[in-house]
């Protein structure tokens, strides 16, 4: 199973909003995809790559109210659940969103063997990583599972959370799905810290610490 170290993949998840002309990513790109609304790389690692809101406020004005995918609008209540393939539920919209992603890769023929995200892009890292079977890391995680309990192919992602974001903790009563590590930063009183810069900082002082690993899995 592929393995990979947790601060790069903090360097790429904030890399991936600029990424068709970030220096070093840029070069990396087999294929990108931006349509209705969803934005996503894949690599020539095998890295699938999902950008999502990088700021709390861009995630409140627009995730937590509607989400539209073409002409369908999602909310993120506790009631919009949709099922999965597998028989999961999910939260519709970030079903919906992994879903767009998923038909895109298979439709060009392409298999991720990890899966990075930030934000709405960690909430379809935790589905695509069950979908595929393959490991990954969602910064800033929200919860896009209904049921709690053990799941197949449940434990692949990595949930890091900071203890101030908001969006770590919603939808209320939905869950993450994989090892959730929680982050308490130095600044944690006075940042509510979604965006990456904010996450690559508390994953040096946890690492420093020794309470995160340096890989994933």
């Amino acid at each position: 199973m592929h393995r990979y170290p947790i601060k790069t993949a903090a360097l790429l998840a904030k890399a991936s909003y600029t990424a068709l002309t970030h220096a070093s990513v840029a070069p990396l790109i087999v294929n990108s995809l931006d349509d209705n609304d969803v934005q996503a790389h894949f690599l020539n690692n095998g890295i699938l790559l999902i950008p999502g809101s990088n700021s709390l406020a861009d995630y409140l004005k627009f995730n937590l109210r509607v989400m539209q995918f073409g002409t369908k609008r999602y909310r993120m209540s506790d009631d919009t659940t949709d099922q999965g393939a597998s028989g999961t539920m999910w939260h519709q919209g970030f079903l919906a969103h992994a879903v767009e992603i998923w038909d895109w890769m298979v439709e060009n023929n392409q298999r991720p063997t990890y899966i990075i995200g930030h934000s709405l892009g960690a909430a379809a890292a935790q589905v695509l990583t069950k979908s595929w079977g393959v490991p990954g890391i969602g910064f800033a995680a929200p919860r896009p599972r209904k049921h709690d309990g053990p799941l197949v192919n449940g434990k692949l992602c990595l949930c890091i959370t900071r203890d101030t974001d908001i969006v770590c903790k919603l939808p209320g009563s939905f869950h993450h799905v994989g090892q959730v590590h929680k982050c308490r930063a130095r600044d944690s009183k006075h940042r509510a810290g979604h965006k990456m810069k904010h996450y690559s900082k508390v994953i040096t002082e946890q690492q420093k610490s020794g309470l995160l690993r340096k890989k994933w899995p």
